[in-house]
């Protein structure tokens, strides 16, 4: 795998998603700091093929990439107390499986990786190497993107 062509799954997928589902919705919702969960969705998909390319890992990269880009397909504002029902770190795995169900025929592999990947705070092991990578990416995208806001914030004195 090349890095032009997991790139070209990439765009392809996304443009998959946006024709036939309410995929385009992910970007009316923040995610971290200033980040929208359709930015975060793809900078997951990006980071987790990186991943799998660096350390040669034998993946399905058009599963991974469809697994990161639903891995957060909640569609509300989490920020929003009204828009759920609470515990959004531990449930919203669920809530995005359930919406990509609706849409999508989901593999096994999509699956595991959307309910699995906010593992550890949800108490249910990734059984796939797609999995764990997007669970990886994930927790690296996070951080990024919140230490981002807080850099800003320092910067400006607040």
């Amino acid at each position: 795998m090349t890095k032009e062509i997991y790139e070209e799954l990439i765009e392809k997928e996304i443009e998959e998603l946006e024709n036939t589902s309410r995929y385009e919705e992910t970007k009316e919702f923040i995610q971290h700091g200033e980040t929208s969960v359709y930015e975060h969705s793809i900078k997951v998909a990006y980071l987790s093929c990186e991943i799998a390319m660096k350390y040669n890992l034998k993946v399905d990269y058009k599963l991974l990439i469809r697994g990161a880009l639903l891995h957060d397909y909640f569609l509300y504002d989490w920020h929003d107390r009204k828009a759920h029902d609470g515990w959004h770190g531990f449930r919203h795995p669920k809530r995005a499986w359930e919406n990509a169900k609706k849409e999508f025929s989901l593999t096994k592999v999509e699956g595991d990786i959307i309910l699995k990947h906010m593992f550890p705070l949800v108490p249910f092991l990734p059984k796939y190497k797609e999995s764990w990578i997007v669970c990886m990416a994930d927790k690296i995208s996070a951080t990024t993107e919140t230490v981002e806001i807080l850099k800003r914030r320092i910067a400006i004195g607040m």
